[in-house]
């Protein structure tokens, strides 16, 4: 059991970075952090829709799957 804790932790760690990443490639709405970081200097590129929705799908995904893994480990811990 412990040793499937600790491969859960590895796994949300590695999901931790990837989903920050996708929040962060995210086509900022403008007035916020985003354009301090550079994101109104990228304004005039845009994406395409398709793009954008794939995106969209990915860090849900992902967050589900972040979220779920954290409360299996959760549940996990509270039996042993």
């Amino acid at each position: 059991m412990v040793v499937l804790i600790i491969v859960l932790k590895t796994i949300v760690a590695v999901l931790s970075v990837l989903l920050s990443l996708l929040i962060l490639l995210h086509k900022g709405k403008g007035g916020g952090l985003s354009d301090m970081f550079g994101g109104g200097l990228t304004a005039n590129a845009g994406t395409s829709g398709v793009a954008e929705k794939n995106l969209n799908r990915w860090t849900v995904g992902i967050a589900i799957l972040w979220v779920l893994l954290i409360v299996s480990i959760s549940l996990i811990a509270k039996t042993i």
